[in-house]
């Protein structure tokens, strides 16, 4: 860092000016890769062309063309958008600090690292640098085709968002000094699709040593993967030849996205427009590649919400009896019976209810169980937990992503009604805030205060953040248990 008064920050492409907010100073809209625009479109991130002068990042850039929720963030998008964002402490004594990188969710067809619950200023003035992202989603992060193969020069197509996510780790360890963070300690953080990222990239053989730490909050993880060929095949079914593809104007283009991602989601089955098993990046499934230990071994934060899957379920068409053993029967096969009485609903109320337990627990809820045990037996330090802490004090589960504000202390941007936030959900936040800057400095998260013991391979023990921040034990363990049976049978 230079002249701290002057705000400023000298990396590899050129000289930045940021701005103080309150005691954090921030740089926003920093390029990691170039645009992917034009025949840039389906390519790897490329590298940044220097600049002259100073560059402003005082504001952030545009989000990756996905929908907007201008709740959340500003309503721009665009391709032009491999921007990432820094905040480091106004005030520190010239040490290297610990660096948390955070890669947001949102399905693999959203997510923004200019999502306000999301912002770091209140995290890095607790001394950390953190690190927010955009990278490629949708149609334009994860589209394979055949001419896309063809042309890449290692025979496989797709992943593109995963590849700047690595990218961006790569500018992180080249760059970050400059703001007065340590490359050699970077934790990786991230929700939903952005977790499963980081669990997806630690079992590739081309990813290794980019991040040392992991914080996986609701990992969509060790659901099977769409081979090359089947994701090449779904690419087709839009009809149109690469040049074609390429010729599409962006708002055309994402239009088709609704003729690849389908609004009701197979529950134990591949899906595109998500990480795909390629053959290079991700050549087989995350789940047997980490049941055999070969995944990056580094310690964990995992856990999960307790309501994991009302907010996708909600507007789903399965309402009856009959519509539930149908998907029963669809999505587990000659396993239904058993997942029947593993999820048993009697009447259209607990349809309801065990259909989103039913989501959560194939989408993240096994996964996110799966990498603790895993890591544990390979000898990694893993602390588990669950938020049941609805921010605003209001008697409801906590659902999917709404960990967010808590993680950050970005409560005045939670899901509640107008100035429902109250000294409880402080209390949670600060704890959680505390605890992964605790494991980002590289020590155990718990403390005086927050008594969380690692986790132990079988144990089924985790931390609760609710009311009472204290120990628990097998939540949804014959859930889990059922669906490890189930995803490890030979089929």
């Amino acid at each position: 860092m230079s002249d701290a008064s002057a705000v400023t920050a000298k990396t590899q492409n050129g000289l930045l000016e940021g701005a103080r907010e309150g005691n954090a100073l921030s740089f926003k809209s920093i390029p990691y890769a170039a645009p992917p625009l034009g025949e840039l479109r389906w390519k790897p991130p490329q590298p940044v062309q220097p600049w002259t002068g100073t560059r402003g990042a005082k504001s952030f850039g545009d989000d990756c063309m996905q929908a907007p929720i201008p709740r959340l963030r500003g309503p721009a998008r665009s391709e032009d958008c491999l921007y990432l964002n820094v905040w480091t402490p106004a005030d520190r004594a010239g040490e290297k600090l610990p660096v948390f990188v955070w890669v947001p969710g949102g399905g693999f067809v959203g997510g923004s690292g200019s999502d306000r619950r999301a912002d770091g200023a209140k995290m890095a003035a607790m001394g950390v640098v953190v690190v927010t992202l955009n990278y490629r989603v949708g149609m334009f992060g994860y589209l394979a085709h055949k001419e896309l193969s063809a042309e890449s020069g290692w025979g496989a197509s797709g992943n593109y968002g995963m590849m700047d996510i690595v990218a961006a780790f790569e500018w992180v360890r080249d760059n970050i000094a400059a703001f007065g963070g340590d490359p050699g300690r970077v934790t990786a953080g991230g929700v939903s699709a952005g977790s499963a990222s980081l669990g997806l990239l630690m079992a590739s053989p081309h990813v290794r040593g980019l991040y040392h730490r992991a914080i996986l909050q609701s990992p969509g993880c060790w659901r099977p993967l769409t081979p090359l060929d089947e994701a090449e095949a779904a690419g087709a079914s839009l009809g149109l030849d690469l040049k074609a593809l390429r010729a599409l104007d962006a708002d055309t283009l994402f239009s088709n996205t609704v003729r690849l991602n389908p609004s009701v989601r197979a529950l134990t089955g591949p899906r595109t427009l998500r990480p795909i098993n390629d053959g290079w990046l991700l050549a087989e499934d995350d789940r047997n590649i980490w049941k055999r230990g070969e995944f990056e071994q580094m310690p964990l934060i995992v856990g999960n919400m307790d309501d994991e899957g009302s907010l996708f379920t909600g507007t789903w068409p399965v309402k009856t009896q009959a519509d539930y053993d149908a998907l029963l029967e669809a999505s587990f096969g000659d396993m239904a019976a058993e997942a029947a009485r593993v999820y048993p609903a009697r009447n259209e109320a607990e349809v309801a209810e065990q259909l989103a337990f039913m989501f959560g627990d194939t989408q993240f809820t096994y996964g996110a169980w799966g990498m603790a045990e895993e890591a544990v037996k390979a000898g990694q330090p893993v602390w588990r937990y669950l938020l049941t802490r609805h921010p605003g004090s209001r008697a409801a589960r906590v659902r999917h992503g709404e960990d967010v504000v808590s993680t950050f202390g970005n409560l005045q941007h939670a899901d509640a009604a107008e100035g429902a936030i109250g000294p409880a959900d402080d209390h949670v936040s600060n704890a959680i805030m505390r605890a992964w800057v605790r494991f980002t400095c590289g020590e155990d998260p718990c403390a005086e205060d927050l008594d969380w013991p690692a986790h132990q391979a079988g144990s089924g023990a985790y931390l609760d953040f609710g009311d009472d921040l204290q120990a628990a034990q097998d939540w949804r363990k014959d859930q889990i248990a059922f669906l490890d049976r189930y995803f490890g049978r030979d089929r």
